[in-house]
């Protein structure tokens, strides 16, 4: 029997954590982040899409996508933001299915899907079950004020942006709390993927 575990979370909650963990453990991990990064190179279909929409003003001098200029005309702009996910969600999806399939052809048992917007993006009918990384709100907005450098309007509006992380906690099939050490937060992922029998 194949697996597809979906791990989710909030920005800044410790999904990258959790998904190192797995990988560190030899299990495969399809980032939607990385695969977001791919599907908007130059020689990709939802590049040529995004650049048709949004203009040649957000391209960098080497042809690349200048990922924070688009950012700021999205972030406060829901129907630019809606746009740009009406191309780019497609691609994702498409990448991490066939990365998916490949891993279960090489024999694979189980896959995890790092989706950070698995909920607000409804996409769970892709895994069997849900791992939520959770911090408390505090935490969340301290850790991503200091690694994006943000004042707290910044990160709070970033935050702001997704499902609250108290809701993703209620539909998860399992919470990892991710307040402590990095070494709690290993002892939690090993227990639940030692109940659910992957280990």
């Amino acid at each position: 029997m194949m697996n597809t575990i979906g791990i989710t979370g909030g920005i800044s909650s410790g999904k990258s954590t959790v998904s190192n963990t797995l990988k560190e453990w030899g299990f495969t991990v399809i980032d939607a982040d990385v695969q977001a990064r791919v599907v908007v190179e130059p020689n990709q279909e939802a590049y040529q899409e995004i650049v048709k929409s949004f203009g040649s003003d957000i391209l960098l001098p080497d042809g690349h996508i200048n990922r924070s200029k688009l950012g700021q005309i999205i972030f406060n702009d829901k129907e630019k933001r809606d746009l740009l996910n009406s191309i780019v969600h497609p691609a994702v999806r498409k990448n991490m299915l066939s990365e998916r399939d490949k891993a279960f052809a090489r024999g694979e048992k189980t896959v995890f899907m790092d989706i950070p917007l698995l909920y607000e993006s409804k996409l769970t009918h892709y895994v069997e079950k849900v791992i939520v990384v959770y911090v408390d709100p505090s935490v969340q907005l301290k850790r991503l004020m200091q690694r994006n450098q943000l004042t707290e309007e910044e990160a709070l509006s970033r935050i702001n942006a997704q499902l609250p992380l108290e809701d993703k906690k209620n539909w998860a099939d399992a919470v990892i709390n991710n307040n402590g050490t990095i070494e709690e937060t290993k002892q939690q992922l090993k227990k639940i993927l030692e109940e659910w029998n992957l280990f």
